[in-house]
């Protein structure tokens, strides 16, 4: 059995850590910390583990040695605090933003901050396997995705590796739930503020642009525009893309692009009916999965490309991705610990 410890795991993307772990065939949970239930039985913050486990959450400082740690921290904790994080585990997965980007001036853009470690940026490898999966498993630090980047990133992926994308104008909508925000509540999560709202928060300038533009221009230039709006929902994102393709493409072409792209992929699945209520994605069914569902529609007329993706945001846009990358990292089968199908209805 290999040892994993989680690093800020009160929250809700530690909370998918512990549950994921706890049912893995290969890895026991090491320690788990949380200054704030410090010396509590984990079920005090995640009631769903009641009776699965004795561990108790731990302060950050009695953390020992483990042979894989999962940073579950604020963004820009890990970062702050990398010299004392590293030397705690041969294997790191870091689920904040902290080392998604490549280029310290870009982080310093978006976060409105220099970066605290910027030497260590590239020692981490972007952590969405289905375009890194080779370089994860060599790495020894690995960054997850963002959850509204990997939604987009994967509905996407495969126009840019075809080069069908025109690069200047790829707009992106994603449609939010409500655990994106975190488990500490804010004016705009309160219940009677959030419920029933489509609420437009981030129409320009999302953070998670610059992952969407690192991960699909792979070292080209790659213009994508960004918007997020907060619906009632609160596991999932959904995202909806329209790409304006540099050539006339066909419904054919489009299918052998998405099938040559993902036809291996354990966890991404094309999702495109003629008829029928599901017909499209919707991160409703993907609760507590790690799928993500991938469709798309031709526009003739215009040549417009509409994709929508959708996941559950604190699995394969968060937690199991970051189950799934250290698969990949300790030279597991990646699927091990994250085959739940999801349930209809709920």
């Amino acid at each position: 059995m290999w040892s994993a410890s989680v690093v800020g795991a009160s929250g809700y993307a530690g909370g998918e850590l512990l549950r994921l772990l706890l049912g893995h065939e290969s890895v026991s949970i090491h320690q788990a910390t949380s200054e704030s239930f410090a010396g509590k039985p984990l079920a005090r913050a995640h009631p769903h583990l009641r009776g699965l486990t004795d561990l108790r959450f731990e302060s950050a400082e009695a953390l020992t040695p483990a042979d894989v740690l999962f940073c579950c921290l604020p963004h820009g904790v890990a970062a702050a605090k990398w010299s004392s994080l590293a030397p705690l585990a041969e294997r790191i997965v870091d689920l904040s933003s902290d080392f998604r980007l490549r280029d310290p001036s870009v982080y310093q853009r978006y976060y409105g901050r220099p970066h605290p470690a910027p030497e260590v940026l590239e020692k981490f490898v972007y952590g969405v396997p289905e375009l890194h999966r080779d370089a994860i498993r060599e790495a020894r630090f690995v960054a997850c995705g963002g959850c509204n980047a990997t939604a987009a990133i994967l509905g996407l992926y495969p126009l840019f590796r075809a080069g069908l994308a025109g690069e200047e104008r790829t707009v992106i909508e994603v449609k939010a739930g409500s655990s994106e925000a975190g488990r500490k509540a804010t004016p705009s999560s309160h219940h009677p503020e959030r419920s029933g709202a489509v609420r437009s928060f981030a129409l320009t300038g999302h953070r998670h642009t610059a992952e969407i533009a690192q991960a699909l221009g792979n070292g080209r230039p790659a213009e994508v525009h960004l918007s997020l709006t907060a619906v009632e929902m609160v596991r999932g994102a959904a995202a909806t893309s329209h790409v304006f393709s540099k050539e006339r493409v066909t419904e054919v072409d489009l299918w052998r692009t998405y099938r040559e792209a993902y036809r291996e992929e354990p966890f991404v699945r094309i999702v495109k009916e003629r008829q029928g209520t599901h017909r499209y994605p919707d991160p409703k069914l993907l609760a507590g999965t790690n799928f993500a569902d991938v469709g798309f529609e031709l526009d003739q007329d215009s040549g417009r490309i509409v994709v929508v993706s959708a996941i559950d945001n604190l699995m394969k846009g968060a937690s199991g991705q970051a189950v799934q990358c250290m698969n990949l990292m300790l030279g597991l089968d990646e699927t091990t610990g994250l085959r739940f199908t999801g349930l209809h209805p709920l």
